[in-house]
């Protein structure tokens, strides 16, 4: 290769860390070893409605437990800092001022009822949604003056005519119709950049050779070819990873499978085994050929090439069998119990337990089974659980359902927050706190008495209370389908 290798990892710190993110990163950071490069971490935070200091914590936490290594980040710096998009604000400024001299984007002041009317209506025609070019009319002198007083964001023109061609690393020549291109915003009324100009900007600051991410990105990549054109930029080369799947090749989702990089460190996988299953969808191995291998060896194996476009399919079996012979086959016995230990232990987990145990036991002996639920990757919950509670059938779906929306929608997921959401969901289906709270106990713990469960709950995270929600919602609905999307919906 002519240019140095750089390639870059940029998550939004908008909830926990997602398998697929580290499914791409592990893929970057072994592109750059293989050739000598360069592996960055940015932080894409321009959401900033969305963006939180914990969720970009948890990113990184994630991506050191899986050993990955970054020579430039926020936590690093660099030559290209800062690398958070929240502190590039004015970097997005100067460049989108050059798009609006050059005539290249414009202000739009469509208000958000009419943008909803408006792809309302293409819809019952038909149509793709899409902006249909109202303020491009305005002249840039008029536009300019109202700028100085009406709330406005910022397009990008795009072609009529034509088609978008270019060659990606992975599906090959690539064309598609600029007709089908949104002339997307590039800067929103609040001043902070969208994901497509902050990325463009970026990736052309900091020199990035090749951008590898998922295929969900390829429709936006004529928006982004066009954006270096307009710049004047040569862009780099692009690769689509094709999206992990399920077993029935349906697109992996948070909403149907634990996917939070949290939810497999508790269950205690190795880190060295989730790298291994995640590498080997990038190599080939010969029928008999042991699949287990390290990440040097994981390096010098990898061929983008053998990636197939059908998409990698997520075979929890195949990670459990990974993971058991890496516990077997590859671990002392000293090193299994260090793991053990260091599992039980993480974040503090094993004297927070304690603590709220302590209260609760006569003898030592009572631990373990009260604490048992804490430490197990699944509950073995029936429906039949839930009889005896002071809450009707209805009552029960609703506090379990709302409360698997809270997973997500609670800025600070703590015994307290937990509590006092909870409280407010009973009142609103007519129950109080103290018939509302056995619910959730044996939703969480299999049991109706058990540890504190709020700060339970807390202790256990978000990524393990989603799955046992989940599983309870599903138990006490008649029509466990229906109820499994009304919970999906709550989450979303």
């Amino acid at each position: 290769m002519s240019s140095p290798v750089r390639v870059r990892i940029a998550p939004s710190p908008t909830g926990e860390p997602h398998i697929g993110t580290m499914y791409t990163a592990l893929l970057n950071e072994a592109f750059a070893r293989r050739h000598n490069g360069t592996f960055i971490l940015r932080i894409e935070d321009t959401d900033q409605s969305r963006s939180t200091p914990d969720s970009e914590r948890k990113i990184m936490e994630a991506f050191t437990w899986m050993g990955l290594h970054w020579e430039e980040g926020p936590d690093k710096g660099g030559p290209y800092a800062p690398y958070r998009q929240s502190e590039r604000k004015e970097i997005y400024h100067r460049y989108a001022d050059k798009l609006l001299k050059s005539g290249h984007a414009f202000r739009c002041f469509c208000s958000s009822e009419r943008l909803d009317l408006m792809r309302k209506t293409q819809r019952m025609k038909g149509e793709a949604p899409k902006y249909d070019g109202l303020c491009l009319a305005i002249a840039p002198d008029a536009a300019a003056k109202r700028g100085e007083t009406e709330p406005h964001v910022l397009r990008m023109t795009v072609p009529t005519d034509g088609t978008c061609d270019f060659v990606d690393g992975v599906y090959g020549p690539i064309s598609m119709p600029w007709s089908n291109v949104d002339m997307q915003v590039l800067m929103k009324s609040d001043g902070m950049p969208t994901y497509h100009l902050a990325n463009v900007v970026d990736d052309h600051e900091m020199q990035i050779s090749h951008v590898i991410r998922g295929e969900e990105w390829m429709s936006s990549t004529p928006k982004h070819i066009l954006l270096y054109r307009h710049f004047g930029f040569t862009p780099p080369q692009f690769l689509h990873l094709p999206l992990m799947r399920q077993l029935d090749r349906s697109k992996l989702s948070k909403r149907r499978n634990p996917t939070s990089m949290s939810w497999f460190e508790a269950q205690g996988y190795l880190p060295e085994a989730l790298a291994n299953f995640l590498g080997h969808y990038f190599v080939r191995f010969e029928e008999g050929e042991d699949e287990l291998m390290t990440r040097e060896e994981f390096i010098q194996r990898f061929d983008i090439a053998q990636v197939s476009k059908a998409g990698a399919v997520f075979d929890v079996k195949k990670l459990d069998w990974m993971n058991s012979r890496w516990i077997r086959e590859r671990k002392t016995p000293e090193q299994f119990r260090d793991e053990v230990l260091t599992w039980a232990a993480r974040e503090g987990r094993a004297d927070k337990i304690l603590e709220l145990a302590r209260t609760r036991v006569e003898k030592l002996s009572d631990l373990a089974p009260l604490i048992a639920f804490m430490f197990v990757g699944h509950i073995d919950l029936t429906a039949e659980a839930f009889d005896g509670l002071k809450a009707t059938r209805e009552q029960m779906r609703e506090v379990l359902s709302r409360s698997f929306g809270l997973i997500d929608s609670l800025p600070e997921f703590t015994g307290e927050s937990i509590f006092n959401a909870v409280a407010a969901i009973a009142k609103d289906v007519g129950l109080k706190t103290k018939d509302a709270a056995p619910i959730l106990f044996v939703a969480i713990t299999g049991t109706t008495r058990s540890l504190p469960v709020f700060q339970a709950m807390e202790v256990l995270g978000r990524s393990v209370c989603r799955e046992r929600l989940r599983a309870a919602v599903k138990l006490v609905s008649d029509e466990p389908e229906a109820m499994a999307e009304e919970a999906e919906a709550a989450e979303a």
